[in-house]
């Protein structure tokens, strides 16, 4: 495992990239964008040391690390400072730092680690227990596919997750997907759920993703 920094941001950014013994697919997993969710910080932080038998890994467990220092969510809110479209340019530096990074490594799979309010099987204007993936074919089959195994372990139906396709304009999930094509997902556990199940959901929900490309 390499680690490694984002330029110029300050706070610094770590970052941590991660080879199989030979080429396959790469995957970005990213937390912390909202300072505000834990969750994905503490999961990412377990994912560092996931062994690959192919592939590339690259993980950033903290990306607004200002934001979560202070537990706030981000002023502005980075995951609307992404660009929309191949001729837009982030908004701010850490969002510009980011998107370089996604550019570089040019990732198949992005996986972005968030938390939201309430339960989407309880009230669909929320976002608590969804995939949400950037309007794709293949994207949405394998989210599908992958919560079917994580779904079979939740005995209360309202905690069971969600796929739905969408696009938010400055996302990161939307960048990425737009800009660079790659297969992109939100996840989305509950803040209705205590933070150990949560930390547990969107660690199996990574592990379940790079069974199913086969990186480990």
């Amino acid at each position: 495992m390499m680690t490694r920094y984002l330029l110029v941001d300050r706070p610094t950014t770590p970052y941590y990239v991660i080879k199989g013994r030979s080429k396959g697919p790469i995957v970005l997993v990213t937390a912390g964008i909202h300072g505000t969710e834990i969750a994905g910080v503490l999961a990412a932080e377990q994912l560092r040391h996931i062994q690959l038998k192919r592939g590339t890994l690259i993980i950033v467990p903290i990306v607004n690390v200002r934001a979560y220092r202070q537990r706030a969510r981000g002023n502005p809110d980075l995951n609307r400072t992404f660009p929309h479209r191949s001729s837009d340019r982030p908004k701010i530096r850490l969002s510009r730092n980011l998107f370089a990074l996604a550019h570089h490594f040019q990732p198949t799979w992005c996986i972005d680690l968030h938390e939201a309010n309430g339960l989407y099987l309880l009230d669909n204007t929320k976002l608590g227990q969804t995939l949400i993936v950037y309007p794709n074919q293949e994207t949405y089959r394998t989210a599908k596919k992958i919560i079917v195994g994580i779904n079979h372990t939740i005995t209360k139906g309202t905690r069971k997750f969600s796929v739905k396709q969408g696009k938010l304009r400055g996302s990161f999930r939307t960048a990425v997907g737009s800009v660079l094509g790659s297969h992109a997902i939100t996840v989305e556990t509950s803040m209705q759920q205590p933070r150990a199940v949560r930390v547990k959901d969107q660690v199996r929900i990574v592990h379940a993703l790079l069974r199913e490309i086969g990186l480990i």
